[in-house]
């Protein structure tokens, strides 16, 4: 029975993003953030959030508070916790209070072997968050180190990315020392040369340029992918400057064509044709599925297809038809033969 009133709850709840009544939709709302159950809280927390009632933030305030008491009993998981530090940053709560709270507080709960801290998305979510609140720039910075030195890889990840977000120099340090230090993840190294490419692109390309050559294969995946979607242009020179090398392997090849089909540098779209153009068909293949999803993609096609019925590869050609459409294949041979 239980089971069966949870369900109908739930089932309330989700019902409540369609209701016409905005004002009994916000009582209803009211009432289930005081739920003892943190997963009711949770719901009703993403509810609000997504249909930004504002006006909802103390209530948000006050079931945040809540769970902190006792937290691995009142909220395990941290799933309450979690979806009201979403929905406070998602309506513009810019007070620093809720966030520093939730970025310093580790929950360790019953697990196989012991115990393990549920927290990790919590810290993460207020690691952003605090980017945008109203708290001197150097104290977000000292919560930021720390984070980037988290136990739990998402909160190092997320810490990344506020410092991108924060958009300070001195922010740009951290990352440098961090990368140099290292990481046992790639991708949090990863996200670490992309917010630095992102902090300062000109200083810090030719930085994490050296990552291209770490002794971690997945390292160099994860610098080459960076590189590869850098807003400066100079990443891309760089980029071809390493692809000549004859120790690049297969991998971060298909890696940096791959970041190029994200890149917002009209170089990048030249590279990819060129790739198309003379490289063996795998690796024309891969370059033909990023210039398709370039944002220079509808410029370049017409080339592309010329250089494509220009190689007479039929993997290339199916390659071509299923990215770009068969089309363009058609008009490109008619033009071909008028030429002849």
């Amino acid at each position: 029975m239980a089971r069966q009133v949870f369900d109908k709850k739930i089932e309330a709840l989700d019902a409540l993003r369609r209701a016409r009544d905005a004002q009994a939709t916000r009582t209803q709302l009211r009432t289930a953030l005081q739920d003892r159950n943190n997963f009711l809280v949770a719901r009703a927390a993403t509810i609000v959030g997504d249909l930004r009632f504002d006006d909802l933030i103390p209530d948000l305030l006050g079931a945040y508070e809540r769970f902190f008491v006792d937290p691995a009993k009142a909220d395990p998981q941290c799933f309450a916790k979690l979806a009201l530090a979403r929905a406070l940053r998602d309506l513009g709560h810019h007070a620093a209070d809720p966030y520093v709270r939730g970025i310093t507080h580790v929950q360790l709960e019953p697990a196989w072997g012991g115990r393990a801290d549920t927290a990790g998305g919590l810290r993460g979510t207020c690691a952003r968050a605090l980017t945008d609140c109203i708290l001197d720039d150097l104290e977000i910075l000292r919560y930021l180190a720390d984070a980037l030195a988290d136990p739990d890889k998402t909160v190092r990840i997320d810490s990344a990315i506020a410092l991108d977000q924060l958009n300070r120099p001195e922010g740009a340090l951290l990352l440098r020392l961090k990368l140099l230090i290292g990481d046992a993840e790639p991708d949090v190294m990863g996200q670490c040369c992309t917010s630095l490419l992102g902090l300062a692109p000109g200083d810090a390309v030719s930085f994490v340029s050296r990552f291209l050559r770490h002794a971690n294969l997945d390292v160099q995946l994860e610098a080459a992918s960076a590189l590869a979607q850098c807003r400066d242009a100079e990443a891309i020179t760089v980029l071809r400057s390493f692809w000549e090398s004859e120790l690049v392997s297969i991998e971060v090849r298909r890696a940096i064509l791959i970041g190029l089909g994200a890149s917002p540098v009209p170089d990048s779209a030249e590279f990819l044709l060129s790739a198309i153009t003379n490289e063996p068909p795998t690796l024309a293949e891969t370059a033909i599925s990023a210039l398709s999803t370039s944002r220079f993609g509808a410029e370049f096609r017409a080339k592309a297809a010329a250089a494509v019925v220009g190689r007479q590869v039929a993997s290339l050609q199916r390659q071509f038809d299923a990215k770009f459409g068969a089309t363009q294949r058609s008009h490109t041979q008619t033009v071909n033969r008028a030429r002849h």
